[in-house]
């Protein structure tokens, strides 16, 4: 079964959204840049429930031989094997870099 690496690759905070919160705004607690997972098509161990939501499609797509570079998405990602993805928390979003593995 094909094989996807989760790699985050960056993770936010905008403090200009504190008015909407009761505590102070940190960055994501589940997940740090550089943290990287392997799947097929299960969520990894120690992966973010909201964020795999997110994702997932990404991931069983690329799993399905599709790409994110050719077709309606041509001009978008430049490796047929990569996409850049975020989960849809618009206050403190973790960037992943999905990329599938080929040996």
């Amino acid at each position: 079964m094909q094989e996807i690496e989760i790699r985050v690759i960056k993770t936010a905070v905008f403090q200009e959204m504190g008015k909407y919160l009761d505590s102070e705004i940190k960055k994501c607690p589940i997940h740090t840049e550089g943290q990287v997972f392997t799947t097929t098509y299960e969520k990894p161990n120690g992966f973010c429930d909201w964020a795999w939501n997110d994702i997932r499609p990404y991931v069983l797509a690329l799993m399905a031989g599709g790409n994110f570079s050719e077709g309606i998405f041509k001009d978008w990602m430049k490796d047929r094997e990569t996409m850049v993805a975020c989960c849809t928390d618009g206050i403190r979003p973790v960037i992943f870099e999905i990329k599938r593995k080929t040996e």
